[in-house]
């Protein structure tokens, strides 16, 4: 008889412990990040009234007889299924697509979440507002001038210094892609200046030296007389200023000759010391003088050297030309640019954290580091929506978004809970029935006890 009573006692705990985990998800139902959790039972262990016995030749077999004791919880499971995206246009706002976790630290603590709700703190570290912890990844490294995202080397913080300055840089090649008018007369000799202005062909780019001043490269194009494919091109840097820049296409003299083929396509360049490029890209040297410079000893003036790249033989994408269409004055590209300020940056899919700045150039700063784990349901739950790696997890898996089975990120959006309120109202009255059921039992077997109290009666 006290076995019901105590039967029933057990699914009275664990009935209300259910109660509990339905209490906590749909308490949780709006919180960013969180996972939901699910409570399994299982019986609790039987009593054995009669053990089996196996078939013999005059009898058959017997089947074991026992009495079960109730029945106790089996697990309280994390369920890691993706939640839905809410768009927030904050740019330090990350969702995670996929399987992953954003990681976090405290000193030497690192902990994991799917909570990407993240802010600047008065360093321009990316950290969890709510608890002020780091957000780890990799910062770009300079290595020999050339910037390096070393993702094989261990996350640290990072850092987005929002109004840091991002020197001048010095122009060191520009790029043509103009096209030459094939109909473009030549210059006869004895031309007049309006003549001269009619047939010559210029185009205009602007650079910059290393303080980020700027400069204005132009070049006169002319067809060679009694050469129907070759042209010459006359170089000036600050045509117009006071003092002459002393523009030079190698090592002397300011012009030199590019050859067309006959089917409008480059051939090769010639400067005039007679160094001829023929190969591959194009390319040829342009030094001038830069203005308002501390001279060197033992030197006239600091000279500036960039390279002019005409464009790939035998090819017609972002190369000079020369087609019997209008010329066209388009400089495709040079790499300087003056001061500039941090002003604004944006995190792509990969978590790669782009810097843009007021000089119009842009670069990447960071990445965000993503976390994966064998079994992620065995992570333990630690508060602040985080978790915290133990001995049925594995160790945490990091590195780049998109490998290893990681998933990928939305900026601007947050992962909202996957808590299913549907669900979590129908678990909610199957486990008040069991409970109220499981009462009922107890109630039951008392009242059996109070007619077996009443017998001596």
């Amino acid at each position: 008889m006290m076995r019901s009573l105590y039967a029933g006692v057990s699914g009275l705990q664990n009935h209300q412990t259910r109660m509990d985990v339905i209490g906590h998800n749909i308490a949780n139902v709006n919180t960013i990040g969180y996972k939901k959790n699910r409570v399994n039972f299982q019986d609790m262990l039987s009593q054995t009234l009669q053990g089996s016995a196996r078939p013999t030749e005059e009898l058959g077999g017997v089947n074991p007889k026992q009495v079960g004791l109730g029945m106790t919880i089996a697990a309280i499971d994390t369920i890691h299924t993706q939640g839905s995206l809410q768009s927030t246009g904050v740019a330090t706002d990350v969702a995670i697509t996929g399987s992953g976790f954003f990681v976090l630290r405290r000193g030497e603590q690192e902990f994991y979440t799917r909570a990407g709700a993240f802010s600047l703190d008065e360093n321009g570290t990316l950290v969890n507002p709510s608890n002020g912890l780091r957000v780890q990844g990799w910062m770009t490294q300079v290595i020999d001038g050339i910037e390096i995202l070393n993702t094989s080397a261990d996350p640290g913080n990072l850092v987005i210094p929002v109004g840091g300055k991002d020197p001048a840089f010095a122009t060191t090649e520009v790029r043509l892609a103009c096209n030459l008018d094939k109909r473009l007369a030549e210059i006869q000799e004895g031309a007049n200046l309006g003549e001269i202005m009619q047939n010559t062909w210029t185009v205009d780019k602007t650079i910059y030296d290393a303080f980020g001043n700027k400069h204005i490269m132009s070049i006169d194009f002319t067809k060679v007389p009694g050469e129907p494919n070759r042209w010459n091109a006359q170089v000036f840097v600050n045509r117009n200023a006071e003092i002459d820049t002393e523009t030079t296409v190698g090592e002397e003299g300011s012009s030199f000759i590019v050859q067309f083929g006959n089917d409008g396509l480059l051939l090769s360049a010639e400067d005039e010391q007679g160094n001829i490029v023929n190969e591959g890209i194009l390319q040829l040297p342009i030094s001038f003088n830069v203005p308002e410079t501390t001279i060197p000893e033992g030197e006239e003036s600091v000279r500036q050297t960039f390279a002019l790249t005409l464009g790939e033989i035998g090819s017609a994408t972002n190369t000079m030309t020369q087609f019997a269409e209008r010329s066209s004055t388009k400089v495709f590209w040079q790499n300087g640019y003056p001061l500039g300020y941090l002003e604004n940056f944006r995190i792509d899919s990969s978590g790669i954290i782009t810097g843009v700045y007021s000089n119009g150039t842009s670069r990447p700063i960071g990445q965000i580091a993503l976390a994966n784990f064998i079994n992620p349901g065995g992570l333990e739950k630690i508060g602040d929506t985080m978790f915290a790696r133990t001995n049925n997890s594995g160790f945490a898996d990091i590195g780049t978004s998109g490998l290893a089975g990681r998933g990928t990120f939305v900026a601007g959006t947050l992962e909202m809970s996957n808590v299913d309120l549907a669900e979590q109202f129908t678990d909610m009255i199957v486990t008040q029935r069991g409970f109220q059921a499981n009462s009922k039992t107890i109630q039951t077997a008392d009242q059996m006890l109070q007619e077996l109290l009443t017998l001596k009666r």
